[in-house]
């Protein structure tokens, strides 16, 4: 069968168009550190049909923050052992958000109307509680770039708005009540955080069911979402309405299994080295691939017998080097799938020495192949997981986003491998794939939060159903 992945990429928009006061576009800047990459993406929402532009995207690597200044507390450390402080990590996000909105020509006091921040950096820290203080050094940052304070939370009511907005707000019927595009956080009655990158999976699961819009793919509820970044997270959700449980939650390593393995190869610093740093967006040729496919599969399954993916045991306070609590999980009825290299990444050496015998014997372009099919058959397993623990509906869909989901032959393997589940008859109709899936979800936060919906275009509810306004209404004036 041959496989048609539906990828979701944003068309850009025009500065005349975002500048024209007719013109309705909500432009959310979103800020992400992560353990590879530090991002700002600006986007823009048209508030006429629900659909996310892109504006502009600027990237750094996170590794190249500046080193901690005597006397500063040094509150975590990426993937990579580099430093970060809460002055340095502030610095970072001013000059990247600053540099974003000055190269697309806008102005951040009137024309970038929400700011969104996450963070990705959790290997570092001890517990999903620690996330905190970085939040709050992305909030400095945002600060000193000059972002008002009323940017970055939710108003109090519609005359807080930007008047152009206020006839596509919902405000006066709904409020914000911490339900992102349907989906409430998976948090128990002590709103303790079962995984550190929990806003991750939040987003991510928000911005692939945005993006699923431009491919024509229904990814509501109920759902699963997988982010390959560095780190892995994304979440598991059931078919309830008007507002659905976050039943499944992802941790673990992802983007790092690939870096790890180009480690090996001499091609890049052998510590803070990333498969970004040699990534070659052409594919195998078919015919190559078919010639060399057996050898291919062979290092492919060298490879995944390091690799651990199964439910996180009871008790574990850190899975994939992500701190997590699990027995917080089981409290609730969450399950927790994490995907592991050893115990906590201890086996991350075998990974680059089996990349080093990979690219001494073939090329490098064969060395992704086989990292292509390793991503492939990760996402199988971490789906074959959530099946087993009776957390895959009959109709539910499937998104992946980030680096090491979506690039190369990546997605005509997935489609292929979790065909082979049996999870779905129509298995391309069911699975999207989405490009910058946190900056997408940060939009989508941004419009949860300032009640701009669009009923005729929804994001939330269950799949092929109708826009869940009417039952948020009910339910949030049920006892008045």
């Amino acid at each position: 069968m041959a496989y048609k992945p539906r990828i979701a990429k944003s068309p850009t928009v025009r500065l005349l168009d975002l500048k024209n006061k007719s013109k309705s576009y909500f432009i959310v800047a979103s800020v992400e550190v992560g353990n590879t990459t530090t991002k700002c993406i600006l986007t823009g929402t048209s508030l006429e049909d629900g659909k996310t532009h892109l504006i502009r995207k600027t990237l750094s690597m996170t590794r190249d923050v500046r080193a901690p200044k005597e006397g500063e507390e040094i509150f975590g450390k990426t993937l990579n052992g580099v430093e970060l402080t809460r002055k340095s990590v502030g610095e970072m996000v001013r000059d990247t958000l600053l540099g974003a909105v000055r190269d697309a020509n806008l102005d951040i006091r009137t024309d970038i109307h929400f700011v969104v921040r996450s963070t990705g950096v959790v290997a570092g820290f001890d517990s999903p509680d620690e996330v905190g203080e970085f939040i709050k050094a992305l909030a400095d940052g945002c600060l000193m770039a000059g972002v008002p304070p009323n940017r970055m939370t939710p108003p109090m009511s519609i005359s807080n708005l930007p008047e152009r907005f206020r006839k596509y707000s919902k405000i006066e019927k709904v409020v914000f009540d911490g339900a992102v595009a349907s989906v409430t956080p998976p948090t128990g009655s002590t709103g303790v955080e079962i995984v550190a990158n929990e806003m991750e999976g939040e987003l991510a699961t928000a911005g692939i069911k945005e993006g699923a819009k431009w491919v024509d793919v229904d990814f509501r509820n109920p759902c699963i979402s997988i982010d390959f970044g560095t780190t892995l997270d994304g979440r598991i959700i059931s078919p309830e309405l008007p507002y659905a449980k976050t039943i499944g939650n992802f941790c673990g390593y992802a983007g790092a299994i690939p870096d790890s393995i180009i480690q090996g190869t001499g091609m890049v610093d052998p510590d803070k080295g990333t498969a970004l740093d040699v990534f070659d967006s052409s594919s195998i040729g078919g015919f190559t691939l078919r010639l060399k496919g057996k050898a291919i599969k062979e290092y492919s399954e060298k490879i995944l017998n390091c690799i651990a993916i199964e439910r996180v045991p009871r008790g574990r306070k850190r899975y994939g080097s992500v701190p997590v609590n699990s027995d917080a999980a089981e409290a609730i009825n969450v399950v927790l799938i994490g995907c592991d290299v050893g115990d906590n990444g201890s086996d991350m050496d075998k990974l680059s020495a089996l990349g080093a015998e990979i690219y001494k014997k073939h090329n490098m372009n064969f060395l992704f192949a086989v990292i292509d099919d390793v991503m492939a058959h990760v996402v199988q397993r971490l789906v074959k997981v959530a099946k087993q623990e009776g957390l895959v509906y009959e109709d539910t869909a499937i998104g992946i986003t980030g680096r090491a989901g979506i690039t190369g032959n990546k997605p005509k393997l997935i489609l292929k491998y979790l065909d082979e589940l049996g999870i779905n008859h129509k298995i391309d109709e069911n699975v999207v794939f989405v490009d910058d899936g946190l900056a997408r979800g940060a939009a989508v936060m941004a419009r949860c939060m300032n009640s701009l919906g669009t009923p005729f275009n929804p994001l939330g509810g269950h799949r092929e159903g109708k826009c869940i306004l009417g039952e948020r209404i009910k339910l949030q004036n049920k006892g008045k």
